[in-house]
C-alpha cells in the first residue's frame, strides 16, 4: 500500500523547516536525515550531477547562503503522489530569497532582496529520498541584477505568484479528485501534441482544456502569458515554429506524474526531445539540432479547467546543447561593473 499524500509530505517537513529559516547546521541534519546516502540529485545547469546529501549542501545551498546571508525559502505549493508506475513524490513549489550581498555564479550582488523561483521534486523509498530532480530559476536572479546577457524575453517578466486561491499548502482531496485532475491534464496534453503534426491549432482543443482567465507562468527567458492568446502569442507559437516536431520522439524520455486534489505535477529529465530548425524561440538561430528539454510543471485546475501553470524549464541547459555558454556571456556583459575596463586584454 502506498504511503498517504499527508506521510510523504511529513517526511519532508524538517528540510522545509530548516530552509525557511536557514541556519547552516540544521539545513545538513535535515538533509542526512532525510536523503539515502548515494540518492540521485540533479538540479540543472550549471550544476554537476550529485550524490547524497554531503554533495546537495556542499554544490547548492552553502554556496548560496554565503552570497545571500539572510536567506529563506517560501513555498506555495507542496503536493505529493504515487504516479502509475508506483513512485512516490513530493513536488515543491516557491522561491528563496534574500540580500545580495555578495557574488554568486559571477552574477555581481545587488545588495537589495532578490527572489529565485525553485521547483523541487523528491522521489521517497521506504521513508527516503533516493532522488532528487529540481530547478533553480538562476536567470531570474540575472535580471534582478540587471545583468541579462540573453534576448528579451516576448512575456511578462514578475515576480510570479503563487495559487490565486491560496491552498497551495493546505491540500484536501479525494483519490478520486486526485485522479481527475492527472487525467484531464493527461487528455490536455495528448491534445496538444496533435499540433503541427496533424493540423493547425484547433486539434489541441486548448478551450476544452484552459480556462479562459488562465495563467502561464513561463520560467525568466519566456515570461508570463494570460489566456490563452497571451500563451500562444509569448510562448507557445514561437516555441512550435522553431521546433515543429514537438512530441514526435518520445523514446529514452520518462515524465512522472502525480496529482493531489486539484493540482497535478510533473518532473521528467528529460521530459521532451525535439529539434530546432527555424527561428523564433529565445531569439535563437535555428541549428538544426536535436535538444532535449527538463520542463518541470504544475498545473492548477478549477471548475475542470486549468486556470493556472507554473513552468520552469532548464533554458541554460538548452543554450549549452547548442553551444552557448550562457554563465561566461553574463561574466562578458558585467565585466565593467567587476573591474576596471583598462585591465582588459585581447
Amino acid at each position: 500500500m502506498s504511503p498517504s499524500p499527508a506521510d510523504l509530505k511529513a517526511r519532508l517537513l524538517p528540510l522545509r523547516k530548516a530552509l525557511y529559516d536557514f541556519e547552516a547546521a540544521a539545513v545538513q541534519q535535515a538533509l542526512q536525515d532525510l536523503l539515502a546516502p548515494q540518492a540521485s540529485v540533479q538540479l540543472g545547469h550549471p550544476y554537476p550531477e550529485m550524490s547524497g546529501p554531503e554533495a546537495f549542501y556542499a554544490h547548492a545551498w552553502a554556496p548560496l547562503a554565503a552570497a545571500w546571508p539572510d536567506l529563506e525559502r517560501r513555498e506555495t505549493i507542496v503536493l505529493a503522489g504515487t504516479t502509475e508506475a508506483g513512485d512516490n513524490w513530493v513536488g515543491c513549489c516557491g522561491f528563496y530569497t534574500g540580500t545580495f550581498q555578495a557574488p554568486w555564479w559571477d552574477i555581481p550582488p545587488t545588495g537589495h532582496q532578490v527572489a529565485m523561483r525553485f521547483h523541487e521534486f523528491y522521489r521517497i523509498l521506504n521513508g527516503q529520498v533516493h532522488e532528487v530532480q529540481a530547478l533553480w530559476d538562476l536567470p531570474e536572479v540575472m535580471l534582478q541584477a540587471q545583468a541579462w546577457p540573453l534576448a528579451p524575453s516576448l512575456g511578462r517578466e514578475w515576480q510570479v505568484p503563487g495559487p490565486a486561491t491560496q491552498d497551495g499548502l493546505c491540500l484536501e482531496a479525494t483519490p478520486e479528485a486526485s485522479a481527475t485532475s492527472r487525467q484531464t491534464v493527461l487528455d490536455m496534453l495528448t491534445a496538444m501534441v496533435r499540433h503541427p503534426a496533424e493540423g493547425g491549432p484547433e486539434v489541441m482543443e486548448l478551450e476544452r482544456f484552459w480556462h479562459p482567465r488562465m495563467s502561464w507562468y513561463g520560467p525568466a527567458g519566456i515570461g508570463t502569458g494570460r489566456g490563452i492568446a497571451g500563451f500562444r502569442r509569448w510562448h507557445q507559437i514561437p516555441f512550435l515554429k522553431a521546433m515543429p516536431d514537438r512530441g514526435q520522439h518520445a523514446d529514452g524520455l520518462v515524465s512522472h506524474f502525480f496529482a493531489e486534489g486539484p493540482y497535478v505535477a510533473v518532473t521528467g529529465w528529460p521530459n521532451m526531445r525535439q529539434t530546432l530548425t527555424d527561428d523564433g524561440w529565445l531569439g535563437i538561430a535555428p541549428a538544426g539540432q536535436p535538444l532535449t528539454l527538463r520542463s518541470l510543471d504544475f498545473w492548477r485546475l478549477e471548475a475542470g479547467k486549468i486556470r493556472e501553470n507554473w513552468v520552469l524549464v532548464d533554458l541554460m541547459d538548452v543554450y549549452q546543447q547548442l553551444g552557448v555558454d550562457v554563465l561566461a556571456r553574463m561574466r562578458d556583459y558585467t565585466a565593467p561593473r567587476q573591474r576596471p575596463v583598462s585591465s582588459f586584454q585581447v
